[in-house]
């Protein structure tokens, strides 16, 4: 792989409740689901007293840059490493969040994303290829 290109460790989509709606990860960081579970419980601790819901926001988690946002009653992440460009990783993020949001014709909730499942996680598949 081409260490110039852009990376994402993962997309992820949880629900209020930080429990998993849609994820994709690209990279071998968490290589079993009892990993990954712990990953995301982790993000949720750490972002579900934040006001993302206007503005994208930063963080660093277990040496990852995170980038996430709420819509409704569901929360975007996007994963990359610590010397991953925040500005890329804001990207990819505003790309699923939208994608989503036009996917759903602006009805973005855990129920319609359930519903719309397959259609969400194509988007992912579009959005990133491969990592």
């Amino acid at each position: 792989m081409d260490n110039t290109l852009p990376l994402v460790k993962n997309l992820i989509l949880l629900d209020s409740e930080g429990k998993r709606i849609a994820v994709k990860y690209y990279s071998q960081d968490w290589p079993t689901l009892t990993a990954q579970s712990a990953f995301e419980k982790s993000l949720w601790n750490k972002t579900t007293r934040t006001n993302a819901r206007q503005e994208a926001e930063i963080i660093m988690v277990d040496n990852y840059v995170m980038v996430y946002k709420y819509l409704g009653d569901l929360m975007f992440y996007v994963t990359g490493s610590q010397e991953e460009n925040e500005l890329i990783l804001y990207s990819v993020l505003q790309a699923f969040y939208e994608s989503v949001s036009l996917l759903l014709r602006q009805q973005v909730e855990k129920r319609t994303v359930l519903e719309n499942l397959d259609q969400v996680m194509l988007a992912m598949d579009e959005i990133v290829d491969g990592g």
